[in-house]
């Protein structure tokens, strides 16, 4: 894992001392979740935008089973007599 160093407002402080003291170790899970959380939310935005943009029409389903490739049959071998 890389390490970061970030600095923030004495209130943001407080508040993430209150929620995940130093001292109990959980102050990086709890930063590294905020992070993670962020980034999702983020590609969230990013995909729902593009639907926006471009949204998907009847044409892109492929719900007709009639359009689908046939599945070749299973090899069995040969049977024996």
């Amino acid at each position: 894992m890389k390490q970061l160093l970030v600095e923030v407002d004495e209130d943001t402080f407080k508040k993430l001392e209150q929620i995940a003291p130093a001292r109990s170790r959980r102050r990086s899970a709890f930063i590294r979740a905020a992070i993670q959380k962020a980034i999702l939310e983020d590609l969230e935005r990013a995909t729902a935008e593009a639907y926006r943009r471009v949204p998907d029409s009847a044409d892109d389903a492929w719900f007709d089973p009639r359009v689908w490739e046939r599945k070749p049959p299973a090899y069995r071998g040969r049977r024996r007599r």
